[in-house]
């Protein structure tokens, strides 16, 4: 059995991710799921992509329209949704937005290095 983790805001810092306008704060992770708040800035926009990974999560502030496997959809504060592994996704801020999302498995990318 692994170890409990607790990750408090200060332990894991906001940080600028390759595309302009989003961060990343990793926060608690386990061997078999992962937790991260994004924050993307008004007009980002992540490109269309796939990855193993099964991709979860809830719309904090503002909007967002995801688009997946070619149908766009606007997801407002207190929407959810959940992205099977291998599904081909991307997404543009309408506006300023935080997201929760967990994956599974982890992205080992998105890990925090101590």
């Amino acid at each position: 059995m692994a170890d409990p983790e607790i990750v408090t805001q200060d332990d894991s810092p906001q940080v600028q991710m390759p595309i302009d306008g989003v961060h990343r704060r990793t926060m608690a992770s386990g061997e078999r799921v992962m937790v991260c708040e994004f924050f993307l800035e008004r007009g980002a926009e992540i490109p269309v992509h796939s990855h193993m990974h099964e991709q979860a999560g809830y719309v904090i502030q503002g909007s967002i329209t995801f688009t997946i496997n070619g149908e766009a959809r606007k997801l407002y504060r207190g929407d959810s949704y959940a992205i099977p592994g291998d599904v081909l996704h991307g997404a543009y801020a309408d506006e300023d937005c935080i997201l929760v999302e967990v994956f599974s498995p982890p992205r080992e990318e998105y890990r925090i290095t101590r």
